[in-house]
């Protein structure tokens, strides 16, 4: 099996038409069911996914939470806990047990896509047995400003971990594994306490005088004993899931010296490329900057800047100036490692970094993520399937976007990015992908209409409108035809396509079908044997 290259530079996947656009799906959102069957429904949509054009899927987090069933996987309590032990009320997690996710992996693999890991290694929560410690209370608004005297007091930071009895490790985190924590008594709660002796990472971000502190028990990363266990972990965890890469949380709370170490080690260890994207949560961009410099590009991170521009161009009732989309992001400076999305699971309704990206606007953010070139693109599954719980539909254009970016969006780009409200670019196609080549289109106000150039090679052709309800335009001897969008739209048009090149996707859809048959039916038997043999 193929998989495409995983340094962080590289989002492409060999395929026998060419070089196949990359694309990962972020394959959860905050308010799915609690029914544990998420890994299951996962391996049901595998090959919907394929024809799609997904290459990757991140998954949420697989560890067991302090919440049990109820836990979204980010408030961590054993990070050995995949779904195979009785703690916290139940063996399985929010999305299944182990068993579950290894099932998901092995589909998910059948049908050529990576597998991303959410790994949460910031802090721990849920602790099994108080510890007397002496802690000072700091400022939530200034890390490094205390508002108190040292004090003596009992916290939650002994972790024995009883279900799992030492198995996979022996590991005993207590206080000395922690910088701080937010509860502890007497105390208040939901204070913020650095415990003696310890102090706060220093390369993290600057909010608040210092930011190393999020929630719960804060790991101590500077910690020797703490590298080793994590780094073993991290190992582990790629050996028992046989995931490839990894999503990590929480990042600018972590101390940028952590992560190239933990990184190099796993990746010798393993002989594998193994893919990492970090979550920075920073609007400004010399702060990603920064960190990527601090970690010697050991990993991508995602664009949070290009997502806020989406959030103001859908919001300022047109006043947003669409030439500026691009300034100031990760993906116009650094693209090999941009990570560009639209929304997630934070961004989306009543969650604590809210947002949202106005629905009118969301088709228009996706193609300028799907179908240019720089960054690598991720589609969150609030937008493909839609948020029940908040009563948010799906985008309806998704689907085909997804499609346009595998079979279209290649070649030579050509940027119109030259109106305060209408803009557009251009994708030149490729000979080795037969009816690639497109043009797009979009206003955030009224509608109107612009030339551009799609290449000499679809001179007195035909581009068809198939997104944005316009009529055909014909393409001059030069290679430019005049391209037109309704208020507030999108228009996406490609070039009118030969029997031939129909023919040719039909032969990649029927190649991926075969292969997919191939590989998923002997991991579907092996899942259900394995289910038999555990009784």
């Amino acid at each position: 099996m193929t998989f495409m290259k995983i340094p962080s530079n590289n989002h492409r996947l060999e395929s026998g038409a060419g070089v196949r656009n990359g694309v990962m799906l972020q394959a959860f959102e905050w308010f799915l069911d609690d029914d544990g069957k998420h890994y299951e429904r996962i391996t049901h949509l595998a090959y919907t996914w394929m024809r799609m054009g997904i290459t990757s899927v991140w998954l949420p987090p697989a560890s067991k939470g302090a919440g049990g069933i109820h836990d979204v996987g980010y408030g961590v309590y054993d990070l050995y806990d995949l779904g195979e032990f009785d703690q916290k009320g139940s063996i399985r997690t929010k999305y299944g047990t182990l068993a579950d996710l290894r099932n998901a992996v092995r589909i998910l693999h059948a049908a050529a896509m990576q597998v991303i890991g959410d790994i949460v290694l910031n802090h721990r929560m849920g602790g099994d047995t108080k510890e007397a410690v002496f802690v000072t209370p700091v400022s939530s608004n200034n890390r490094l400003c205390p508002i108190g005297e040292m004090y003596a007091a009992e916290a939650y930071t002994g972790f024995t971990f009883p279900g799992r009895q030492n198995k996979y490790s022996s590991f005993a985190w207590d206080h000395s594994c922690f910088t701080g924590v937010d509860y502890a008594e007497p105390g208040k709660d939901h204070a913020i306490y650095l415990l003696d002796g310890k102090q706060w990472g220093k390369n993290v971000d600057q909010e608040y005088g210092n930011y190393d502190y999020l929630m719960g028990c804060d790991v101590d990363l500077c910690n020797p004993r703490i590298l080793h266990e994590l780094t073993h972990w991290a190992q582990w965890f790629l050996q028992k899931t046989h995931e490839d890469g990894f999503r990590l949380d929480a990042v600018k709370h972590m101390d940028a010296s952590f992560f190239p170490q933990l990184l190099r080690q796993v990746r010798e260890r393993s002989g594998k490329e193994v893919y990492a994207v970090g979550e920075y949560w920073n609007s400004n961009i010399d702060a990603l900057l920064h960190y990527l410099d601090e970690t010697e590009g050991c990993m991508d991170l995602f664009d949070v800047p290009l997502h806020f521009h989406f959030v103001s161009a859908s919001r300022s009732c047109g006043t947003f100036d669409m030439r500026t989309l691009f300034d100031n992001t990760l993906t116009s400076i650094d693209p090999m490692h941009s990570v560009t999305f639209v929304d997630n699971h934070d961004t989306q309704p009543e969650q604590s970094l809210e947002s949202w990206v106005d629905g009118w606007f969301k088709a228009s953010a996706y193609a300028f993520i799907l179908l240019r070139e720089a960054g690598y693109p991720c589609v969150f599954w609030g937008d493909l399937y839609g948020i029940p719980h908040s009563g948010i539909g799906p985008v309806t254009e998704l689907p085909l976007l997804l499609r346009l970016r595998k079979y279209c969006a290649y070649g030579i780009e050509h940027d119109y990015l030259d109106d305060p409200h209408i803009i557009g670019f251009t994708r030149e196609g490729t000979e080795c992908i037969p009816g690639s080549g497109i043009a797009v289109l979009c206003t955030n106000a009224l509608g109107g209409s612009k030339s551009m150039y799609v290449g000499k090679a679809f001179a007195e052709k035909t581009f068809r409108c198939i997104i944005g309800g316009q009529a055909d335009v014909s393409v001059d001897a030069n290679g430019i035809a005049t391209f037109c969008v309704r208020d507030g739209g999108l228009s996406i048009y490609i070039p009118v396509s030969s029997p031939q090149t129909y023919i040719a996707r039909f032969r990649q859809s029927l190649s991926e079908l075969i292969r997919f048959s191939f590989h998923s039916i002997p991991a579907y038997c092996m899942s259900l044997l394995n289910h038999a043999l555990k009784g």
